[in-house]
Order: structure tokens, then C-alpha cells, then sequence
């Protein structure tokens, strides 16, 4: 005798469980906050940078160096760092030296003004016992690196070099020690640095310097906003978040 065969068992069908839980963040919205992530988040990277323009030689840039990475970050403000040279800048307005060395009174309150300063942001601080050095080594390293992650900390160990250890930065065995304490190979950078085209690019990027109407250092440049002096780098910061917000929207 042949027995029938029961048909066999179907087994229930069982929605995708990513689809479902795709379909009812569609249905109740829940999906709206992730795109908003994702809108800020391009937004972040399509911001402009602010431009932090500095000279290796000057005691205020020294103040702003120190402050601004961090002030940024905490802003969610990009930057971008961009070493120049005063000294063909102060030829052009009549001036052979410093400013601070040509007006003794004014030196006078710069240093003292420096000492206060430093105690009030916590910063390292020796007069150095030349003023001005020459930074024109360092700024042709810190141009050369200037989308490189170790820039910053070159930088600020250059003004530390220079105003809390008094130390001549204008010497090649200085920034060598210096490339070294940042982790880089002396030789391989200061061949990139002082190549020609690198020298170029210095020269190019002072006299962009002077397109910009820039007279004095440290200055922080937001669009076509001038923010001149360390007292101003908060200002500087507030103002380009505002002008990219207000742009984006």
C-alpha cells in the first residue's frame, strides 16, 4: 500500500528585518537627523579655512601660535597656517628694523606688555638677547609643511626656541634639533625646504601677503576680513564661523 506524502511544511515568510527597520525610519522620520549629520559634516569639510599669517620673528605671533590651534578646534574652525616674512614688508613702509627697536618706548611696553602675556596664558618666556632673529629657515620649513600634521608643533617649537630659550632659530642646527623633536628627518626636510621651489613659494605666498593689505603679524585673515594682532584671534575665530554659517545657509 502507498501512503501519501504530506506536503511539506512552508515556512511563514519573515519580513527582511533591515528592510523593515529601513521603512519605518522612512515612515516616522527617524532617518531626518542622520542627514542632518551628514549635511554638518559637509559642511565641515567644505568650510574655508581661516588663514594664520605669522612671522617667526614676532613676540605677538609667539602668543597666538601657542593659542590658536586649540581655539579653533574648540570652534570647529579650520586653519591654515602661513609663514611670511615682515622684513621686506617693513622696507616697503620706510622701516630698516623693528618697529619695537625704532620706537624705544614702544619696545619698552611690548616687552613688558610680553611678560604679562606669557603669565596670563602660561607660557614660557625668556627676552631673547637678539631681536629680531632672522625666521627665514623656519618659514621656509613651515611653508614647505604647512598641510602637514606636524607643522603646528614645529611652529610652536620654534617660538619656544626663540622667546622662552633664547636660542638662535636662524641657525640650520637649530631647526635640525627642532625637525627632530617633531619626529622628521633634518636632512630630508631641509633639502625639500631649501630647494628653489620651495624658495619660490616663500616669496610668492610674502607677496600674496601684500595683496591682502597685511602690514604686521600676527594676523588672521577670514575671507577678505583682517584681524590684526594677537588680542584679535578670538574675534577672528568668531567672525569666520559666523560668515561660513551665514553662507552655508
Amino acid at each position: 500500500m502507498v501512503t501519501a506524502r504530506a506536503p511539506p511544511a512552508v515556512a511563514p515568510r519573515v519580513a527582511d528585518p533591515a528592510r523593515v527597520s529601513i521603512a519605518r525610519l522612512i515612515r516616522y522620520g527617524s532617518a531626518k537627523p542622520r542627514a542632518r549629520q551628514t549635511a554638518s559634516a559637509r559642511l565641515t569639510m567644505q568650510q574655508e579655512p581661516l588663514e594664520f599669517w605669522f612671522e617667526f620673528a614676532s613676540t605677538y605671533s609667539y602668543l597666538a601660535a601657542s593659542r590658536i590651534e586649540e581655539a579653533a578646534a574648540a570652534a570647529g574652525v579650520r586653519l591654515r597656517w602661513r609663514p611670511f616674512l615682515l622684513g621686506p614688508i617693513f622696507v616697503s613702509q620706510g622701516w630698516g628694523d623693528s618697529p619695537f627697536n625704532i620706537y624705544p618706548l614702544k619696545g619698552r611696553y611690548m616687552w613688558r606688555d610680553m611678560e604679562r602675556l606669557c603669565e596670563k596664558y602660561g607660557l614660557p618666556f625668556r627676552r631673547p638677547s637678539k631681536f629680531p632673529r632672522s625666521g627665514l629657515l623656519a618659514a621656509r620649513v613651515a611653508c614647505m609643511a604647512a598641510e602637514e600634521p606636524w607643522c603646528p608643533r614645529f611652529v610652536r617649537a620654534v617660538y619656544r626656541a626663540n622667546f622662552a630659550e633664547d636660542r638662535e632659530i636662524s641657525q640650520m642646527e637649530t631647526i635640525a634639533e627642532i625637525l627632530a623633536t617633531v619626529g622628521q628627518s633634518p636632512r630630508e626636510v631641509l633639502t625639500h625646504a631649501e630647494s628653489p621651489e620651495n624658495k619660490q613659494r616663500l616669496r610668492e605666498q610674502n607677496q600674496w601677503a601684500v595683496v591682502h593689505g597685511i602690514f604686521g603679524a600676527p594676523t588672521m585673515l577670514a575671507g577678505k576680513e583682517l584681524f590684526w594682532g594677537n588680542d584679535r584671534l578670538e574675534d577672528a575665530i568668531a567672525f569666520h564661523l559666523h560668515s561660513q554659517k551665514t553662507h552655508a545657509g
